[in-house]
């Protein structure tokens, strides 16, 4: 290894150090989670300095960003060490190809852990919702109609009752309340 940076500049060398260790720590985080490591940082050194919001998927400041930052840098300038000639400029890249690989990495977990969330369809989630009257709904629980309604941008067509008068099909109506899978309308 020695010989590889024998005569290099010490710049260089500090940016092929840097992309080096980074790189094989990366590998390892990568490995672990994978293999199912718990944490996968290798230790927990995660401290509460989160910047972006409570519903931010992990902390701004922590090991693995701080690998991903690194490692950008350290690629960064052994990328462009022979291209940029002032070290000022380079360094400047490097930081901010660092800064990209950090939020580059809080792109692609944002999009992981939406895969995760639990979209299913629950029609207790309707009560005070509105909508639509699809097919007729018979006066005071007398027969079961269907209501149109829309939620998180999806239409359903559910079976519904009503405690009042009888509601033609187009009238608006408010879920009050769901009985054994039939929902419970008034006319708003």
């Amino acid at each position: 290894m020695n010989a590889f940076f024998e005569g290099m500049p010490g710049l260089l060398q500090g940016f092929w150090w840097v992309a080096i260790i980074t790189s094989i720590i990366f590998l390892i985080q990568t490995i672990l989670t994978f293999a199912g490591g718990h944490g996968a940082d290798g230790i927990n050194a995660d401290f509460d300095g989160d910047l972006t919001g409570a519903d931010a998927p992990f902390q701004m400041f922590s090991l693995r960003n701080l690998i991903n930052f690194l490692m950008g840098f350290g690629w960064t300038g052994v990328a462009f060490f022979r291209s940029i000639d002032s070290k000022g400029l380079l360094i400047a890249l490097a930081v901010i190809v660092g800064l990209f690989f950090v939020l580059l990495f809080f792109f692609v977990i944002r999009q992981l852990l939406k895969l995760t969330e639990d979209n299913t369809f629950k029609a207790e989630s309707l009560i005070g919702k509105s909508g639509a009257v699809y097919l007729p709904i018979p006066e005071n629980r007398s027969g079961v109609g269907k209501i149109q309604i829309s939620y998180n941008n999806t239409s359903h067509e559910l079976a519904a009752v009503t405690d009042g008068e009888r509601l033609l099909s187009g009238t608006r109506v408010k879920v009050l309340d769901i009985e054994d899978r039939i929902l419970i309308v008034t006319k708003i």
